[in-house]
């Protein structure tokens, strides 16, 4: 009887709380009609990338391994940024640039590409700033919510604001990595020699072509003056590298744009289960306490008490072989496998904060009038701890990109042909001292400010959230949760 009072309760006040902004909707519509109309144009025009990020997402779970076209398609939507719109893949006939956007040189081409994705982007982040400024303006009842206190101090913090520029540029390189490449995946790394390139050959004087494989092969950066292709260079294919080349002759930019996105989707993967897990048992443990507080306290120690470095690598050896062990080239494991044992440094960092509401007045209110536990911890529990969830989720993404490039460096975890980062960094760990020294330098400075960022980005939403925090034990805190690998 309690239960189904319990319901009723909670769609009534659903629906009360969503009236106001309802009627307030029906009130001035221009506004709302206005951002929708624009959101509905910045869709249409990036509607191919949308797609290709949730084909390839959709790959990775494991629903689309039978549809091995399904990402090809989703690439070939036009979009504006489109890499066949504004291309920088062409050649020199001698007189001038022939395939390139509007006749400019690949460089050209490849930086307008760049700065029209970013663009773009900033766009998309002004419409969102935009309508959360128009719904407080126009249809929140409220005047005032302590929300509106968190962004204001955010706004405010310029440690939180530049790790949120390092993981918006992070963001957007994985989500348009396919854009943003001077050439494709398929055509750099999985089949360079299936896909032909046309060049001008200065000794005949006419246009020649030859394989991307072949080309790679005379495009190798080996640390010596003649077997090198630096940052921000052409090679004698008329091919532009901004990062140079691997020692494969690949480009490097390319193969780190692509690796963003791995990285991205397996971080993501990682630490939502780690999330899910360890929200989970921080609520029970907060409401239930006694015994099962216990029981989540000592498996926590038991997970924390192994190296998670060591059982990454040797559960990814064990089950390389296995189906999981397929999938997104191994990703889907390795996401597993951080997720399941990582969640102990999330729990410890939220159960402190659930058991303080737990022991609230209106939890025990809750429990007396027959509230479900379920609701209970749904509605006047987790809010509480969300703010506490998203510093320490984000700097635990930190933590999860470091594991995946560790891994990948020692030559486990991400298989081969996928592009990881950390791959990239042991393919030059012996050219460091030589001409070639931006094999391995880029991809670990990359490293280091994209989780850097992350870190960053978990300060400033602690800080506008809980201004008075002691910044000492939470920092101690954050960098167990980010390092737990």
């Amino acid at each position: 009887m309690h239960s189904n009072h319990s319901d009723h309760d909670d769609s009534t006040d659903t629906t009360a709380a969503v009236e106001p902004t309802l009627q307030r909707l029906r009130d001035h519509p221009r506004p709302a009609l206005v951002w929708t109309g624009v959101a509905t144009v910045l869709f249409a025009l990036e509607f191919g990338a949308v797609a290709s990020l949730v084909s390839e997402l959709w790959q990775a779970l494991g629903f689309g391994v039978q549809s091995s076209g399904l990402v090809e398609r989703a690439n070939a939507i036009p979009t504006l940024t489109s890499r066949d719109l504004i291309t920088n893949s062409g050649h020199f006939d001698g007189d001038r640039w022939v395939g390139t956007f509007a006749g400019l040189e690949p460089r050209t081409a490849w930086v307008l590409r760049v700065a029209i994705v970013y663009a773009y982007a900033v766009a998309v982040v002004g419409w969102c700033w935009v309508g959360y400024r128009r719904y407080r303006r126009h249809y929140r009842p409220a005047e005032w919510t302590p929300f509106d206190d968190i962004v204001d101090r955010l706004r405010r913090h310029r440690w939180g604001q530049f790790g949120m520029v390092v993981v918006f540029l992070f963001l957007v390189l994985a989500v348009f990595a396919p854009t943003l490449g001077t050439t494709t995946v398929d055509q750099n790394i999985n089949n360079p020699f299936g896909h032909q390139i046309e060049y001008y050959d200065a000794e005949t004087g006419s246009v020649e072509s030859t394989t991307v494989g072949a080309a790679n092969r005379q495009t190798q950066s080996r640390g010596i003056p003649d077997r090198n292709v630096g940052p921000l260079s052409y090679d004698q294919y008329g091919r532009y590298h901004p990062f140079g080349t691997l020692p494969s002759g690949k480009d490097l930019f390319t193969f780190l744009a692509a690796g963003a996105r791995v990285s991205l989707v397996i971080s993501l993967l990682a630490v939502g289960l780690a999330s899910v897990i360890a929200v989970s048992f921080a609520l029970l443990s907060a409401y239930y306490k006694g015994l099962v507080d216990l029981v989540f306290v000592i498996g926590s120690d038991s997970v924390m008490s192994l190296p998670q470095l060591l059982l990454l690598m040797l559960l990814s050896v064990l089950f390389s072989d296995t189906w999981i062990g397929q999938l997104y080239s191994g990703g889907i494991l390795l996401a597993l496998i951080y997720g399941a044992t990582s969640w102990p440094f999330l729990w410890r960092a939220l159960r402190g904060p659930a058991l303080q509401v737990g022991d609230e007045e209106w939890i025990d209110a809750a429990r007396s009038y027959g509230q479900r536990p379920i609701t209970t911890m749904r509605r006047h529990m987790f809010p509480y701890v969300t703010g506490y969830l998203l510093v320490y989720g984000s700097m635990s993404l930190g933590g999860a990109i470091i594991a995946i490039a560790g891994l990948s460096f020692l030559g486990l975890g991400i298989s081969p042909p996928t592009p990881e980062w950390g791959r990239a960094v042991d393919a030059g760990q012996q050219y460091v001292a030589s001409q070639s020294w931006h094999i391995s330098l880029i991809p670990g400075l990359l490293i280091t400010l994209v989780v850097t960022g992350f870190n960053a980005l978990g300060d400033g939403i602690r800080d506008a959230i809980d201004p008075q925090a002691e910044s000492g034990s939470t920092d101690s805190q954050g960098a167990a949760v980010g390092g737990g690998a």
